[in-house]
């Protein structure tokens, strides 16, 4: 697939887990504030729950498509292809209200072919979190249905017997974003911070990913929903910036212009119209 024009594309900046046993929860997720939210039919339920999970997803849906369906995107991890839950979980995924499905442990990109051809109209985003699924990197890419790819790297590490979310992970991140890229995909999202209660920590994470080409990140708990959000808009001063970057280079016709001082060409005008672009409601309005 060729590379397409994607910067600044406004895609889902913050994905909540919740676990598919817990249908409580699921209206209060949907009201934190995140872009998506993730039903979790995998490793947050139990073996012996996992039919309830489901039953209890099913009246949720339900309910949400009599009353309009307004909110955020909704998608549902399911289990990997080689357990005995796999296809009921696709079967649940066919129902209306469902936007998306998360293959866990995505490595092969003939199972993405079978989900895309049964599940038309839903988005997929494969789970890597192997060493095989990154090897298969740009064939899952490439696969039909599939909307951007996500990093799981809690698994990842374990897989590899990485120590470490820093610069351990700093070359399959880039190879993950590298394959979106050339697939031309939604720029991908980052594995979940395990911090909670450290505002601090999940903005740091969040911003890195950020400055790595992600477009989103994993959430597993509303605390952390606003602080992602945060780290992957624009900030007030940005977008002052791209304005006057798109106002200048309109004044001048296409002619040379500075900018604070620097030289305003074609890459700059295309970041600062990607930064516009990037742009939420939430923003307030900057001169």
């Amino acid at each position: 697939m060729p590379l397409a024009p994607l910067p600044g594309q406004a895609v889902a900046r913050s994905l909540l887990f919740v676990p598919g046993h817990q249908g409580g929860r699921f209206d209060k997720a949907c009201q934190s504030g995140a872009d998506a939210v993730v039903l979790d039919l995998e490793d947050a339920v139990p073996p012996d729950r996992k039919v309830e999970a489901r039953a209890q997803m099913v009246q949720w849906l339900a309910g949400r498509e009599s009353g309009g369906g307004a909110g955020p995107l909704v998608g549902i991890r399911v289990n990997a292809a080689d357990t005995p839950w796999h296809a009921a979980d696709l079967a649940l995924c066919a129902r209306k209200g469902v936007d998306a499905l998360m293959l866990p442990k995505a490595e092969d990109a003939a199972v993405l072919r079978m989900i895309a051809a049964s599940l038309p109209g839903v988005a997929l985003l494969p789970l890597v979190e192997t060493a095989r699924g990154i090897d298969r990197l740009d064939e899952i890419a490439a696969a039909p249905g599939v909307q951007r790819l996500v990093f799981g790297t809690i698994d990842f590490q374990a897989d590899l017997d990485i120590e470490g979310d820093g610069p351990e992970l700093l070359y399959f991140r880039s190879r993950v974003v590298l394959a979106s890229r050339l697939a031309g995909l939604q720029p991908p999202v980052d594995g979940v911070s395990t911090a909670i209660d450290d505002p601090a920590r999940i903005e740091a994470d969040a911003l890195q990913a950020r400055r790595f080409g992600f477009g989103g990140k994993l959430c597993i708990h509303p605390k952390q929903v606003a602080v992602v959000n945060r780290g992957f808009s624009p900030t007030p001063t940005q977008l002052d910036w791209a304005r006057r970057v798109i106002d200048a280079d309109a004044a001048s016709g296409g002619a040379p212009v500075t900018v604070d001082g620097k030289m305003v060409d074609r890459p700059v005008v295309l970041k600062a119209q990607a930064v516009l672009r990037a742009m939420r409601p939430e923003h307030p309005e900057t001169p």
